[in-house]
């Protein structure tokens, strides 16, 4: 009798150990909606053993084309084939095996929220306000510590966690309205279940969640739907290139190709030779380098020439736009992965969502290397690309030049930036770029040009009136400066007011000093008439070539003329109007819009000295 116990219990622990080492431990993407454009899916099924399994579905309108099965016996993926006519709902998907053992797994198809596919996009008609999560706000101190999350809470680090959050966001959209924004782009929010620097977003060890540390899955939701209430779209900080270092799958890779240089003993690092793309001449190991190697030794290169990765990413940024509703994509990196994966990826995006947008991040101060990257540029080696807008970093950089440089001296001050301008004609779509005075990797503005309030109205007035979609990072307006260094964690400070207990708050405009109010003020009233005036958005641009500290640029349709005028002398400046003919008639009445007054012009005007003036044109 106590042989057969001892035999029973035995096969019993046998079942359940087996058990518990042949279930599924991951299934990606979490779920999908019946109706999308493309009818194909494929499952990413993870658990010990897997493959080991038979799997089938019996679901009206779904049906299994092909099971792939990998060199990891705990993968499975899985092409599905999702009809027209399917109907939402749960569907069972049963795994046997040889000894008819099965595991069931209920994965749910949605219906699709009504013109999901004609979702529009972030466009000209939009500023951006940029966030770096961690350092805005902090709506629940309740989850700045994680169990399971090492990096805790350390507001003293400048490399630490601070505890800002998607509540924090979400508590502050009236802020962000008033303002003046119409789009948010918020560092990345995935999972970053790394010992240590976490807060930044960028090694992503979940690519379907939100860190606990931030919120969850469905406050993202709901900080989509609070900022669509306030006319504001969420736009998505993504990253294909690679991943965190602690990602789940780091542990146990589908395959032996899943990252790029997977088996050396040694990190090897991204060249960085970004031109390499481009150049006609260039080496096949220069290209190699810049793509495959790894970007930081806690961020593993993904390899998205694996066809099961490729697909992986593809259906994730998808499922993302879907899930949360988003407004746009801003790309992380967008030259360092396969740029063959990224034709394919940028066209599958824009395929099932026409009218949507996408801002690649390519770091180069060349408009020749950024423009090839844009939707419509016919490039010399043939390379087609379907993003339809980038980060224009050499305008920003000429715009930090133009300030700061000397109008006196032949190329210097604003000839820089005119020059950069007129490079436009490389690109297929200069309106598509998005602008900006700084971001989360570089020094602030306000520091950038010396701590000067003029240089400050000035190009912020530049910014928001030519060609682009601009974009401010969180406490720009306010004049946040890194006077002590360049370190990321400088540059990215807290928002006074986001703590509880911190003695200035821009929110409630506490303690704010007179010239932070006023730069606020200033931008304040530069964004509001900016989303009020059409011929901003979708004018012409005409600019003529600076003189004598004097940068003059048009706005203008067959409805609207607009005039905008930068001084840059310490000294008022009459303007002589005849050089405008082309386009200004000898008299006019017009508006200013920093006065708020209308005037009568003739042959000149007079410009105050180191200041912007912008006149709404009656004709």
């Amino acid at each position: 009798m106590k042989k057969r116990l001892y035999y029973f219990f035995g096969l019993l622990f046998l079942l359940n150990n087996t058990f518990a080492q042949e279930s599924i431990q991951h299934v990606e993407p979490l779920n999908w909606w019946v109706g999308m454009k493309n009818p194909r899916l494929q499952l990413l099924i993870h658990g010990k053993n897997i493959a080991s399994f038979k799997p089938s579905i019996q679901y009206k309108g779904v049906s299994i084309l092909k099971v792939n099965k990998v060199t990891n016996p705990n993968y499975l993926f899985i092409d599905l084939l999702i009809t027209p006519q399917t109907k939402a709902g749960d569907m069972k998907i049963v795994f046997e095996n040889a000894a008819k053992k099965t595991i069931s797994y209920t994965y749910s198809l949605l219906k699709r929220e009504a013109k999901a596919a004609e979702r529009v996009g972030f466009n000209t008609s939009d500023v951006m306000y940029m966030i770096t999560p961690d350092r805005f706000a902090n709506g629940n101190p309740q989850n700045d510590n994680v169990v399971g999350y090492k990096d805790t809470l350390n507001r003293k680090d400048l490399t630490g966690r601070h505890g800002g959050d998607i509540e924090g966001i979400i508590q502050h959209l009236d802020y962000i309205q008033n303002l003046g924004m119409t789009a948010l782009w918020i560092n990345p929010l995935l999972e970053n279940k790394q010992p240590k620097t976490s807060y930044h977003g960028y090694a992503i060890t979940n690519f379907s969640k939100i860190d606990p540390r931030f919120g969850s899955n469905e406050d993202y939701v709901r900080l989509s739907k609070e900022a669509k209430k306030k006319g504001i779209k969420l736009i998505m900080d993504m990253v294909l290139n690679h991943c965190g270092s602690e990602h789940w799958w780091m542990k146990d890779a589908p395959t032996n190709d899943w990252v790029n240089f997977q088996d050396s003993p040694k990190v090897i690092y991204s060249s960085h030779h970004r031109e390499s793309l481009h150049d006609p001449y260039a080496a096949e190991i220069d290209k190699t380098m810049h793509s495959d190697g790894w970007f930081d030794f806690t961020m593993p290169d993904l390899n998205q020439r694996n066809p099961f990765m490729a697909n992986y990413l593809i259906q994730n940024s998808i499922w993302w736009i879907e899930y949360a509703d988003l407004g746009g994509i801003r790309m992380d990196t967008w030259p360092y992965p396969d740029k063959d994966f990224m034709t394919i990826w940028a066209k599958r995006v824009m395929d099932e969502y026409p009218n949507f947008n996408v801002v690649g991040e390519e770091w180069s101060l060349n408009p020749s290397i950024v423009s090839a990257w844009q939707r419509g540029k016919v490039n010399k080696n043939g390379y087609v690309s379907y993003l339809r807008s980038l980060m224009d970093f050499p305008t920003n950089a000429s715009l930090v030049e133009a300030l700061n440089g000397d109008e006196k001296i032949w190329g210097q001050g604003f000839t820089k930036l005119y020059q950069t301008i007129a490079n436009d004609f490389v690109y297929p779509n200069p309106n598509d770029l998005v602008i900006f005075p700084d971001n989360h990797d570089m020094s602030r503005f306000y520091t950038q040009i010396k701590e000067d309030f003029n240089k400050f109205k000035l190009g912020m007035t530049f910014l928001l009136t030519t060609r682009g979609i601009p974009q401010i990072y969180y406490g720009t307006e306010i004049l946040i400066t890194n006077p002590k260094s360049d370190a990321h964690g400088e540059i990215r400070a807290d928002m006074p007011g986001g703590w509880q207990g911190d003695t200035k708050n821009v929110f409630k405009h506490i303690a704010m000093t007179e010239r932070e109010t006023e730069a606020l003020n200033f931008v304040i009233q530069l964004l509001q008439w900016r989303k009020n005036t059409p011929v901003i958005h979708s004018g012409k641009l005409k600019h003529f070539a600076p003189e004598n500290g004097v940068y003059v640029q048009f706005r203008y349709n067959d409805k609207q003329k607009v005039i905008v005028i930068l001084n840059k002398n310490t000294e008022a400046k009459s303007l002589d109007l005849a050089r405008f003919k082309e386009i200004l008639k000898p008299n006019f009445r017009a508006k200013d819009v920093f006065h708020q007054k209308t005037i009568s012009v003739k042959d000149s005007l007079s410009l105050e000295p180191n200041s912007p003036l912008i006149l709404e044109i009656f004709e």
